[in-house]
């Protein structure tokens, strides 16, 4: 058992919007939970084994309760149907510590871009640069205002001045990115989180007005398929050892390291199998990987001491893991 995971209770469990329930999580001893910043993410351990990462969305001053909400995915792999169906109050679950490859940056200015379920990263930061007097703005877009959550917590009198609300079937809260875009001061940073195509919007929009990449700031919870790594038939097969034991296992060219490996008895967890949540993290004691996943930086590509054996595979013929 991973003995860095953190038991919780379901605290309290809550349809916020249509197809999405907030869960708040304690600590299942009392007590503090870790702290946090905005934009980190959990590993939430479902009933049936599966493991799915879910942003945090509360007040990060706050550290006696995480709180998430979960979109039930027509296209689910179990995650969210599992999360809407079997978890209820009180249940306990298992959670990781927070982690965060989505932070606030120091600036002069910051414009935060939610669609849909997107906006539980994006609601924390609000709520901290809201607590620091930083200048900032929401835009929150969503179908309706049916499948809207947090409306209430965006309402607020500490938020409302700095939100704005866009709805698909109320043609008269149309976002103007363009608009919105042309007038933000020299600096603002801005971050975005939602579908694909939202984000494919926000980052069209934002280049097209000449915001420099490093002022862009993106959370996906998936690939699309041109991004997705795909198995390529320059692949080869190669071997895996476990530093801790010496065992040596067989990677076949067509069998991701995670798959092969569990077959053979050895478990690393995972959750999305596209190299985007960083789950399978595992470190790297020797030998050079192939690097497919879009969760580390390329410094860290570089270094060649961690990967994520989910997607990615071996340059050399075996890797030594950390394992």
């Amino acid at each position: 058992m991973d003995n860095s995971l953190i038991t919780v209770r379901v605290a309290d469990r809550q349809v916020a919007a249509q197809d999405i329930v907030v869960l708040e999580l304690a600590a299942a001893q009392g007590g503090a939970l870790p702290a946090f910043a905005p934009g980190a993410h959990i590993d939430l351990h479902l009933p049936g084994g599966l493991i799915r990462q879910y942003s945090l969305a509360g007040d990060c001053a706050r550290t006696d309760r995480y709180r998430i909400a979960i979109l039930r995915e027509p296209q689910s792999r179990g995650g969210s149907v599992a999360a809407h169906e079997r978890i209820q109050r009180d249940d306990l679950l298992q959670i990781s510590p927070p982690r965060n490859r989505f932070p606030l940056v120091p600036a002069p200015g910051s414009l935060l871009l939610a669609g849909g379920i997107g906006v539980t990263p994006l609601l924390c930061m609000a709520l901290k640069l809201q607590a620091d007097g930083a200048a900032f703005h929401l835009h929150y877009s969503c179908r309706t205002r049916a499948r809207a959550a947090f409306l209430d917590a965006l309402a607020a009198p500490a938020l409302a001045a700095h939100v704005g609300l866009h709805f698909d079937d109320e043609p008269d809260t149309q976002l103007d990115l363009a608009a919105e875009l042309a007038v933000a001061q020299p600096g603002t940073q801005l971050y975005v989180c939602g579908p694909l195509g939202y984000i494919d919007y926000v980052l069209g929009q934002a280049r097209a007005a000449g915001m420099p990449e490093s002022a862009i700031h993106i959370e996906r919870f998936a690939l699309d398929d041109a991004e997705r790594p795909v198995p390529t038939e320059q692949d080869v097969a190669f071997q895996v050892q476990l530093a801790s034991t010496g065992e040596i296992f067989d990677i076949p060219a067509d069998e991701s390291i995670t798959s092969a490996l569990d077959r053979q008895g050895v478990f690393i967890p995972v959750s999305c199998e596209e190299g985007i949540c960083g789950t399978c993290l595992t470190g790297v004691v020797e030998g050079i990987p192939d690097h497919r996943d879009t969760y580390l930086t390329d410094e860290e590509h570089a270094a060649n001491d961690q990967f994520t054996p989910c997607c990615s595979r071996a340059r050399t013929p075996k890797l030594v893991l950390d394992l």
